[in-house]
């Protein structure tokens, strides 16, 4: 199997030489304490009484989830190897970094290693004296018939969004928890993946997708979908994707949604508005109003190619949140 090209120097030395490059290209949004140079803290965002939202993950989603670190979203993030949970102390040093007294909220999908892990750093807060809570984002559809037991994919931008400006408001710990439940059990999201990814320390594809198939439900480490098939037209893979969203959401006509047409990392703006359209046409044969609509590279899976739907069922509530302000990163509103 041919080895795949990346303009890399050492793959075992990626994520830390990424950071150094994020540090020094955003030093207006972005610190780390000089001890913890996996815990990525927003300049502008804590502050005293304010619940500290802290998310993170494994990288190679970029920018999930560091980019995301700012001011009206994430106060900080701790950052793990390529598709592995950050050890504990990171997330601490994180929480601890960017709490003001008025509790901890850790964020993150719902995989086993960052749940042992975060869960272990929730313990280890609370014998610093420092309250901390967690919230899994289960968004994906395709992974389980159980929404617990579901992965957390794409829709992360808007859970996190929506939790992050209920923090940046002031609210406490109780309702900004309550907000990331509410906002992660009105989020849908399903995906299409058309060739495997590979890691920087082995540059080899992490499974065979043959060409000429794809696999529908893929997750964002390369875990299985729902099925694997012929490859089809953009718009009867959104067909089979929206079908599936619009079913379980259950959204009455002349509701309002958010949406995201997410790139893997290989897949390109051109294909992505292509899918877009479709959606946006599918959306409004339903009777559901696009309150925003965002399209890109927002959770990648290094160099995969694919492509995820996201859409999140809005209410009052969670409008306010999405279009509350923020400036990260990699990502600003308003």
């Amino acid at each position: 199997m041919a080895l795949t090209q990346k303009l890399i120097n050492d793959g075992n030395a990626a994520v830390d030489e990424m950071l150094a490059g994020v540090m020094a290209a955003h030093p207006g949004h972005l610190w780390r304490p000089a001890h913890a140079p996996r815990a990525v803290i927003a300049r502008h965002g804590p502050r005293q009484g304010k619940v500290a939202l802290v998310i993170g993950g494994g990288s190679g989603h970029e920018p999930t989830f560091l980019g995301f670190v700012g001011k009206g979203l994430a106060d900080a993030c701790a950052v793990g190897n390529v598709f592995a949970s950050p050890p504990p102390q990171p997330a601490v040093d994180a929480a601890l970094a960017a709490q003001g007294g008025a509790g901890v909220l850790f964020m993150y999908g719902n995989y086993a290693g960052d749940v042992m892990n975060f869960d272990m750093a929730t313990e280890l807060l609370e014998m610093e004296g420092v309250e901390a809570r967690t919230v899994l984002t289960t968004d994906d559809i395709a992974s389980s018939p159980d929404r617990a037991k579901r992965r957390g994919v794409a829709g992360n931008v808007f859970i996190f969004k929506a939790a992050g400006a209920a923090a940046d408001l002031m609210l406490p710990l109780d309702e900004v928890e309550r907000i990331a439940r509410h906002a992660n059990a009105r989020t849908f999201t399903m995906g299409v993946a058309l060739s495997s990814c590979s890691l920087p320390q082995t540059r080899r594809p992490s499974f065979d997708l043959p060409v000429g198939e794809m696999e529908i439900g893929m997750g964002i480490h390369g875990e299985p979908g729902v099925r694997r098939g012929p490859l089809r037209p953009a718009d009867e893979v959104v067909d089979e994707i929206m079908d599936a969203i619009l079913a379980e959401m259950g959204a009455a006509r002349g509701d309002r949604v958010a949406v995201l047409v997410n790139s893997l990392g290989a897949t390109p703006l051109m294909e992505l508005y292509i899918l877009h359209a479709r959606v946006a046409a599918r959306l409004a044969q339903a009777g559901l109003e696009v309150h925003r609509a965002l399209v890109g590279p927002y959770c990648t899976s290094l160099d995969m190619a694919g492509a995820s739907i996201t859409v999140m069922h809005l209410d009052a509530e969670l409008t306010r949140l999405i279009d509350h302000p923020c400036d990260c990163a990699m990502f600003r509103q308003g």
